[in-house]
């Protein structure tokens, strides 16, 4: 896809703030610093829409951008950031809660996690939350480049057994630097825009 528009258009932290335009949503979870930013930059070709932060934990609101005045990607507070007080959490997840339960205009929920690393707890707690909640899962395992190629099979397999994924859930090797797995995530977000 031709990204020719995107702008960030709100960021909000309650329903009564979401958009009201009915344009389908792909939200796009993960822990903190797992390249979520990056992800979403590289997606649609700019260099700094969604900020990229070096301190974990930055995004704190549900951060509606625009896309091609289309659809949207909503940006959620990563999860697992062991620096956010307990309290600062129970906000995020009632918000998260709130937005997952509650939004029929949501199509999908990119799940991102680290190839490098087993996914976490907290990652499997999300990708069980989300089934839980009947919300279509695509999981995107990020910084592929960082791995061996031919280690890129046995990490996949790790992520999927660890999640325990659903075999109709699909997961694709992505990364920001390559470029590689873009065009992949493309024609599988073009099935949720219509």
């Amino acid at each position: 896809m031709k990204v020719n528009k995107a702008e960030i258009v709100i960021s909000a932290v309650s329903e009564k703030q979401y958009p009201n335009n009915r344009w389908p949503e792909i939200a796009l979870a993960g822990r903190s610093n797992v390249g979520k930013s990056s992800f979403i930059n590289k997606l649609i070709n700019r260099k700094n829409l969604a900020r990229t932060s070096s301190k974990p934990g930055k995004t704190q609101t549900l951060n509606f951008y625009t896309i091609n005045d289309a659809f949207y990607f909503v940006d959620v507070p990563g999860y697992g950031y062991a620096k956010v007080s307990k309290k600062e959490r129970e906000k995020w997840g009632k918000m998260m809660e709130e937005y997952f339960s509650l939004r029929d205009t949501l199509r999908l929920t990119v799940l991102i996690v680290d190839i490098r690393h087993k996914p976490t707890e907290d990652d499997r707690m999300m990708y069980d939350f989300l089934k839980h909640f009947e919300i279509p899962v695509l999981v995107i395992a990020t910084k592929l480049d960082k791995i061996p190629k031919n280690k890129k099979d046995t990490h996949l397999k790790r992520v999927i057994n660890t999640l325990e994924m659903d075999p109709d859930d699909a997961v694709i090797p992505f990364s920001a630097e390559t470029s590689e797995g873009k065009e992949e995530v493309w024609r599988y977000l073009g099935n949720y825009i219509k």
